[in-house]
């Protein structure tokens, strides 16, 4: 008598691994990328750049926050040709060895006093070499997790991805909260390097989840059918060239994270008169509330579809962030926490939780890392250099309280990703197997399948 089998649920299982491993290999690589923001903001103008004006020489650190941004299209590229070509979990596992090692170098280095110009030299070489490492994290890691979750479930395996860069944000300020209490000479000589050496034993932890991973089925038929491209990017920009435009204008919208992690931690301290310590539990709060929201974002996502989701989203966004600059420049520490906290926990979570999903469901498979992470990481160029741009409204006789600059500005860079998004397909019930597809390439039942609920509802009506 032959035993009753019980068949197993690869698909189930795999996506709740590739979740579980996209969260805590995505917190680790932004702690590695946000410790260096906290620092740029606090620490590296003292160090780094010296200048008798303070606001110029936080101005230059910024500089070298958005450098990184700059090198992210470059590591795009590079990633996304080996996850395309060789493999995702390579690339991810590649990715995390090369940051770790730069985060890991930057806590070693000699301030301006002791090697003088080579000093913010050797800094702004070890942030493009994160920057080229950051480019191919969170669009693999979403590709790799988007293509193990099953169909109607995808938003909300994907949103760990998203959740994890947000908690690896909590944990670098929560490392910098008593960091930055500490006494002044004791934090510019060795106290603020205890962050960037704490990366080493966070990376030997994420590559051994990393290791744990297995390629996606149907990354493994493209190399079995011989599909895979031989030069990505070539065949994205050949096939698929109006996708990476709309996505990296739709990404513009992070504007929104670096503006609140970065420049309103050094607006506030300089111009609104409030501690660090208080701004670093604000950025804290905040953003360990936007991990916890994350999930319930992707479970909506799943069942009303991308679009709505997180165009709501986006009119979050601009209309919170001109009142919580606002909040800031008064010195207003009890509104700053409510809307800073509404800011990202929600507003920015509901666009935010659904990008992972939303942007590589735009690509076929056999390009989908390199689409998503070129659209990507251009959009973030700009958002990389938000600080900077914003720095300069404020600095100079006369402008350090010219904030509403600098929410107009931000919220001109939210719409152009609300425009484009008002273009994109809602791709909330689609197969995966038919993912980036033309509509022609669709059968008529898939074609129905790949308009949201809500529309489909409307339609029997």
């Amino acid at each position: 008598m032959s035993a009753k089998t019980v068949p197993p649920q690869p698909p189930k299982n795999n996506a709740r691994i590739a979740a579980v491993s996209g969260f805590v290999g995505s917190a680790l690589e932004y702690y590695d990328f946000f410790i260096y923001a906290s620092a740029a903001a606090l620490i590296f103008p003292h160090i780094f750049f010296p200048s008798g004006q303070p606001g110029v020489t936080t101005l230059l650190s910024f500089a070298t926050v958005g450098v990184a941004y700059v090198a992210r299209p470059f590591g795009a590229i590079l990633w996304g040709h080996i996850g395309d070509r060789f493999g995702r979990k390579r690339a991810l596992l590649a990715c995390l060895v090369i940051m770790g090692v730069a985060t890991f170098l930057v806590g070693c280095m000699p301030t301006w006093d002791a090697i003088g110009i080579a000093a913010p030299i050797i800094i702004v070489v070890l942030r493009l070499i994160q920057g080229i490492s950051a480019g191919g994290e969170s669009p693999g890691s979403s590709s790799l997790t988007l293509e193990h979750a099953p169909d109607r479930r995808r938003a909300f395996f994907t949103s760990w991805t998203m959740g994890g860069i947000m908690f690896g944000i909590v944990i670098s300020s929560l490392v910098f909260i008593p960091i930055a209490a500490l006494p002044e000479d004791a934090l510019l000589s060795w106290g603020w390097r205890i962050p960037f050496w704490a990366s080493a034993i966070v990376t030997v932890v994420a590559i051994i989840l990393r290791r744990m991973l297995d390629e996606p089925e149907i990354f493994e038929d493209i190399k079995k059918s011989d599909e895979v491209s031989a030069v990505p990017i070539a065949s994205l920009f050949r096939h698929n060239g109006l996708t990476v435009v709309r996505i990296t204008l739709m990404s513009l919208f992070t504007v929104i994270n670096t503006m609140f992690n970065v420049f309103l931690l050094a607006y506030g301290t300089t111009v609104g008169g409030m501690p660090r310590e208080s701004l670093l539990w604000v950025i804290t709060v905040a953003n360990f509330t936007a991990v916890v929201v994350g999930p319930f974002v992707g479970m909506l996502a799943d069942r009303i579809g991308r679009k709505p989701v997180f165009l709501t989203g986006l009119v979050l966004q601009s209309l919170t962030i001109y009142a919580l600059l606002a909040a800031v420049d008064a010195g207003n520490l009890a509104l700053t926490w409510v809307l800073g906290v509404f800011l990202i926990g929600i507003a920015y979570t509901l666009s935010n939780a659904v990008y992972p999903a939303y942007f590589p469901e735009q690509f076929p498979a056999r390009v989908r890392y390199t689409g998503m992470a070129v659209s990507l990481m251009l959009g973030l160029v700009l958002a990389g250099f938000t600080p900077t741009i914003a720095q300069g409204f404020v600095t100079g006789e006369g402008n350090t309280q010219n904030w509403p600059a600098v929410a107009w500005f931000t919220i001109a860079i939210v719409v152009i990703s609300g425009i484009a998004t008002l273009f994109a397909p809602e791709t909330a019930r689609t197969p995966t197997a038919k993912l980036g597809l033309k509509r022609a390439e669709l059968t008529e039942a898939e074609a129905a399948q790949a308009q949201p609920a809500t529309e489909r509802v409307s339609a029997s009506a």
